[in-house]
């Protein structure tokens, strides 16, 4: 049986025309806010970082603010996220780098960001494409299922998808297909219980269409309880 052929442009194009706002959901004002919030983001909602950052970056929103803190100070303030005490060793760590080695800026490239503890490549393309504009995709969860679902990407493994959906989506549309595929997980794609029924993709979505064929197809024990019937 041939393949079946993805219709990447359509499933971007749809994307799009349900998501056509869709954005980083991170609050910030700055690219050191923004990788503070992505560091602090890791197994944590969107929303929960921002209830946090919001009081935090009020008293702490540069590199040499954070460095005269404790460890056990700067987890006084982010303990309602998971992981606090290693976030907030990694962020005190590499905002003493930032300090130090580029006079507080933020740097600008995926060498120097995932050199910063606490950053590895998904951060990395968070801050150079939300903040500094550079095309990238950064896959997340959401990210991750979504492709592998729409049929976008096929792959057990995170940098395989993203190098994936480098070659199938156009350089240009790198940085607002990640935010449309993260909107899609977030709003319709669930881990749990997706809403395929009312998906605008469901007829294009590699999932979708092998979800709809298992209720198609009779189970095993419903043939046999048939077969029984009739003798």
């Amino acid at each position: 049986m041939a393949q079946r052929k993805v219709p990447v442009d359509q499933i971007l194009d749809t994307l799009y025309q349900m998501y056509p706002d869709a954005h980083c959901e991170l609050n910030y004002t700055t690219p050191f806010e923004l990788l503070i919030a992505t560091i602090l983001s890791a197994q944590c909602t969107d929303k929960r970082v921002n209830e946090i950052t919001g009081p935090l970056f009020q008293k702490f929103n540069k590199p040499e603010h954070f460095i005269h803190l404790t460890q056990e100070e700067l987890e006084e303030h982010i303990k309602g996220l998971g992981l606090y005490k290693n976030k907030s060793k990694n962020i005190l760590e590499t905002c003493r780098i930032l300090y130090e080695k580029y006079n507080g800026e933020v740097p600008q490239t995926h060498a120097e960001l995932e050199a910063l503890p606490g950053v590895g490549r998904k951060t990395a393309n968070v801050v150079l494409s939300n903040a500094f504009g550079v095309p990238a995709i950064a896959v997340d969860t959401h990210v991750f299922r979504v492709a592998n679902r729409l049929g976008l990407a096929k792959s057990d493994n995170v940098d395989e998808v993203e190098r994936q959906l480098m070659k199938r989506i156009p350089r240009e549309k790198w940085s607002d297909a990640h935010h449309w595929l993260i909107w899609h997980g977030r709003r319709v794609c669930a881990a749990r219980n997706p809403k395929c029924d009312v998906c605008p993709l469901r007829e294009m979505c590699t999932y979708a269409q092998a979800e709809a064929k298992k209720s198609r197809t009779p189970s095993t024990a419903a043939k046999q309880t048939k077969r029984t019937a009739a003798k």
